[in-house]
C-alpha cells in the first residue's frame, strides 16, 4: 500500500461517516478487513508513522487551545483525529499548526479532536482477518515531542504563537 492509497482509505471512510469519529473508526475497520493482512500491516505502518510525525510541541499547543486543555492522552487522541481529517489537513497542520484555524472551519471541542478508535482500526481489522494480534511494527518509539517545549499555561506566549487559533477558541 502506498501513501496515496492510505489517504484514500482514510478519506473515503471519513466521508462515508459524515465526519463522526466513532462511525469513521467503524467504517475504517470494515474497509481494512476487506484487504489482505499484509495490506493492513502497511496501513498500520503509514498510520503510526504519521502519528509519530505529529508528536510535536507546536501541534500539542494547537490541540491544547482547540480542546481547552490537552494532557498526553488527549493529545494522542487528537493526533489520531488529525490523521483522520485527511492528507490536506494533516500536512497543513504539520506545516503551520496555527493554520488549523482555517483548515478546520467547523470544530466542536466536545465532539471533535478525539478519535482514539481510529488508532486501533488496523489492530481490529488485522485480528478479524488473522485471529491474532497485530505484530510489532518495529517502528522507532516516541520519546519527547519534537521542537521547543511550550508553556501552555502562559496565555501571552500562546496568544502570540497561535494568533489565529487563540481568538477563535479562547
Amino acid at each position: 500500500m502506498d501513501e496515496t492509497e492510505f489517504w484514500e482509505i482514510v478519506d473515503s471512510s471519513r466521508e462515508a461517516a459524515d465526519g463522526d469519529p466513532e462511525e469513521h473508526a467503524d467504517l475504517l475497520v470494515e474497509r481494512l478487513a476487506q484487504l489482505d493482512p499484509e495490506a493492513v500491516l502497511d496501513f498500520a505502518r503509514h498510520f503510526e508513522t504519521r502519528f509519530a510525525r505529529a508528536f510535536r510541541w507546536d501541534l500539542w499547543g494547537a490541540a491544547d487551545i482547540m480542546l481547552g486543555g490537552a494532557d498526553e492522552e488527549s493529545f494522542d487522541y487528537f493526533r489520531c483525529w488529525l490523521i483522520g481529517q485527511g492528507r490536506h489537513v494533516f500536512e497543513g497542520a504539520l506545516a503551520a499548526p496555527d493554520d488549523l484555524a482555517f483548515l478546520v472551519p467547523e470544530f466542536d471541542p466536545e465532539t471533535d479532536g478525539d478519535a482514539e478508535d481510529l488508532g486501533y482500526a488496523a489492530d481490529e481489522a488485522y485480528e478479524q482477518l488473522t485471529g491474532v494480534r497485530l505484530p510489532d511494527l518495529e517502528l522507532p518509539r516516541q520519546g519527547v515531542p519534537e521542537g521547543e517545549a511550550l508553556d501552555f499555561d502562559n496565555e501571552g506566549t500562546m496568544a502570540l504563537r497561535y494568533p489565529h487559533l487563540w481568538p477563535r477558541f479562547v
